[in-house]
């Protein structure tokens, strides 16, 4: 696939922080005709994310419209499906965080299930970006383990329903997906939520 071939869709960019993650995704997106979509899940608590949203809003320019859905971005991209816009799902993992702080565990893989079904059946051409947090220290607390693991399952999960999957490395994007190897299960559920009380 050259740079100017029309991406592989759906499809999920993953890499730790400052990996090029956002702007590989973006750059995916752009192949396609305008104008395209950016659904947002960050919460803009604080001065810091006020400044990289807008380092982000800069970068991308006037042809992308931004649509917020901190919470519950399914039934959006339900809603979304039908108009065919080229859209960038800009990030799980801040999804997932939302998630979890508003509602705990119990019910998050549920909803990355019904993102993932969505995602097998969607004609929507959508670009998703997720946070790799599996590759660091174990964190010492509940919390930040509970966050991790559901971060690691929703990650296989959403990889499985992707057609392509582009790991980034240093600005590099390293295709993964497809690839010889076959898919693995996710990780079931009750393996993820015994952990996180």
């Amino acid at each position: 696939m050259t740079s100017t071939d029309p991406p592989s869709l759906p499809h999920l960019v993953i890499g730790g922080c400052r990996s090029g993650k956002s702007s590989h995704a973006e750059q995916l997106i752009l192949r396609l005709p305008p104008p395209y979509l950016y659904l947002a899940t960050a919460r803009v608590l604080d001065r810091e994310m006020a400044d990289r949203v807008e380092i982000h809003r800069r970068r991308r320019g006037p042809e992308w419209e931004t649509i917020e859905a901190p919470l519950d971005p399914v039934p959006l991209l339900r809603q979304l499906n039908a108009n065919g816009r080229p859209l960038l799902f800009d990030c799980i993992t801040m999804w997932l965080t939302n998630l979890l702080l508003e509602t705990g565990p119990a019910s998050i893989l549920e909803k990355v299930d019904e993102l993932c079904r969505l995602l097998r059946g969607t004609h929507l051409p959508v670009v998703v970006v997720t946070n790799e947090v599996g590759l660091g220290i174990v964190p010492e607390n509940d919390l930040a383990r509970a966050f991790r693991d559901l971060a690691g399952a929703a990650n296989q999960r959403i990889a499985a329903a992707c057609r392509a999957v582009t790991w980034m490395v240093a600005g590099l994007p390293v295709p993964i997906k497809p690839g010889a190897a076959p898919v693995q299960a996710p990780v079931p559920a009750h393996e993820i939520t015994r952990h996180a009380g």
